[in-house]
């Protein structure tokens, strides 16, 4: 009882933190701009895991070639669901900056 408690005043009175991790959502290869993001209902505050967002990040700009990936700009919000004139929730997205060429090594020796 305490816990349920505990969790709603929680979500009533500040909003609870939660770590998050953005997920590849798109970009552009030719330009090397990475776009990675997550949900964020309401009430809700998020502590964005930055090891695995760069992870990931560096992930995506490999598979096009490059060799990392450098966060740049501000987070946009956009609201993706609501309710009459209330946001149920949003996406958060970031842009990440692919750098480098990925050099490729021969193992074919090995």
């Amino acid at each position: 009882m305490r816990t349920i408690i505990l969790a709603v005043l929680c979500g009533l009175v500040a909003g609870c933190t939660i770590t998050k991790t953005p997920e590849f959502v798109g970009g552009d290869r030719t330009s090397g701009v990475v776009r990675l993001a997550y949900d964020l209902p309401p009430l809700q505050n998020a502590r964005v895991d930055q090891y695995m967002a760069q992870n990931n990040a560096n992930r995506a700009c490999q598979a096009w070639g490059y060799a990392t990936a450098q966060s740049f700009g501000n987070p946009i919000t956009t609201c993706t669901t609501t309710s009459a004139s209330e946001c149920l929730n949003e996406q958060v997205t970031t842009s990440w900056l692919c750098q480098g060429q990925l050099i490729q090594s021969n193992t074919a020796g090995y």
